[in-house]
């Protein structure tokens, strides 16, 4: 596989980013930077949270938390699965 680094464009908030990724994580990240525009879109529509940063902040919190969650159940699962 090539390592090709290319520059993509993703939109988070109405705003533009230039990021460099290998050509092979491209969709990967595009669907990354959707749902990061959708979490800071939730969180930004909620009205309890102001300012680009503070949502961003927040959202990245939120999304900790839930891959923590997920880990721990995957976790979870496979010990269930070995006794």
């Amino acid at each position: 596989m090539s390592d090709n680094r290319n520059t993509l464009n993703v939109k988070i908030l109405d705003k533009d980013y230039l990021v460099a990724c290998p050509e092979h994580e491209q969709q990967a990240l595009i669907q990354s930077a959707q749902y990061l525009d959708d979490k800071m879109r939730e969180i930004r529509n909620s009205g309890k949270v102001h300012g680009l940063e503070r949502i961003a902040v927040m959202a990245a919190l939120n999304m900790a938390h839930e891959f923590l969650q997920n880990s721990q159940n995957h976790h979870n699962s496979q010990d269930a699965a070995l006794k």
